[in-house]
């Protein structure tokens, strides 16, 4: 079994020691946060402990906060009902709620004509590409970019964004909308008064002490610079590829992108086996679908930039705090032995980007 190196802090982080310590101490108490005793009101102080950490990383009052089971039902709750605009390169979780008619540029950049009426993410999942968020905006899943940019609510302009837990080392199954002050949303479970009448269900008080525990260390983390280290190791990682892969193309190369993330295309060699080759060489990595063969769906995220046929023969790699450079020099190593066997000689040539 081969050294085993995680590259897809894209899809999920590690858990930090903060969040597990944090929920540790959370499981030892037993009440309710709604109980009015005291073992209720050790509870209530978890979860508004968290929500205070929560409001504080992302720059926005605590009441602002509505915690959720995740970035799903966060957009489920925000967008329901409200008939908004979006681009293609939208999370699935949005794209459910919107109207995907926003158009996209080669390079991933969207263009948001009536910002009151529409949802833009800040980075895109798969690409790293970011965007610019116009004043006004209704809505913004800030999910990938939350804990490694400069990011303040309160001064963003925007009324609505969404966050999960699990993207900046806290636990899965817990993330937060956070509302402009006046923004109002209907309550999607109904039959209690937590959060503010907004949510109803128990909190989940554990994972919720995980998130606000996370969200305090990612803090830490951006202002310590730990994600600048993270953007040399990725440019590292791209020189890397482009030596050991001529012929490849690296997504958004020259756009504005988060600092862990990288889309590279391999024209002619499967999204979904490059995962697998990587896999039991011993790297996680993630990818959209497989090349088109009429059957399977290409990347919707990149069939909206242009990439045609080619949308379907992507990986994506993404970093995190504790990747060394030893870690991304023995990928690009690995991956262009695997990539010349895949492809052979003749069809490694650079793609028209």
């Amino acid at each position: 079994m081969p050294v085993r190196h995680y590259l897809d802090h894209a899809a999920t982080t590690p858990l930090r020691p903060e969040a597990r310590e944090a929920m540790a101490a959370a499981m030892d108490i037993a009440g309710n946060p709604s109980s009015v005793h005291a073992e209720g009101r050790a509870a209530k102080g978890v979860v508004e402990r968290a929500r205070a950490q929560v409001a504080e990383a992302i720059g926005a009052e605590a009441d602002d906060i509505i915690f959720t089971s995740g970035a799903t039902e966060a957009l489920a709750l925000g967008l329901a009902g409200r008939g908004l605009a979006c681009a293609p390169v939208e999370h699935e979780a949005a794209l459910a709620w919107c109207e995907p008619s926003l158009e996209v540029s080669r390079d991933g950049r969207v263009t948001v004509p009536d910002p009151a009426r529409a949802t833009l993410q800040l980075a895109n999942s798969e690409t790293g590409i970011l965007q610019e968020l116009p004043e006004g905006l209704a809505l913004s899943d800030i999910t990938q970019a939350f804990g490694k940019l400069p990011f303040a609510f309160g001064w963003s302009g925007i009324s609505m964004a969404v966050i999960s837990a699990h993207k900046f080392g806290g636990p899965k199954g817990v993330g937060a909308l956070v509302l402009k002050p006046g923004t109002e949303v209907a309550a999607r479970t109904l039959g209690g008064g937590q959060e503010m009448s907004r949510r109803a269900g128990t909190e989940n008080m554990i994972g919720i002490a995980g998130m606000g525990a996370a969200a305090a260390a990612a803090q830490a983390d951006l202002a310590n610079g730990v994600w600048e280290e993270v953007a040399a190791r990725r440019n590292l990682l791209e020189s890397a590829l482009e030596d050991e892969a001529p012929g490849l193309h690296i997504v958004g190369r020259t756009a504005p992108r988060l600092p862990n993330v990288t889309s590279v295309i391999s024209p002619g060699w499967k999204g979904e086996t490059q995962v697998m080759v990587m896999d039991l060489a011993g790297f996680a990595t993630s990818a959209g679908s497989a090349c088109s063969s009429g059957k399977v769906r290409r990347s919707r995220v990149l069939e909206a930039m242009g990439y045609g046929d080619d949308a379907g023969c992507s990986l994506r790699i993404s970093l995190g705090p504790d990747t060394t450079d030893d870690t991304v020099l023995a990928f690009a190593r690995t991956f262009g032995e695997k990539r010349r066997r895949a492809l052979g000689p003749a069809r490694q040539t650079r793609m028209d980007a």
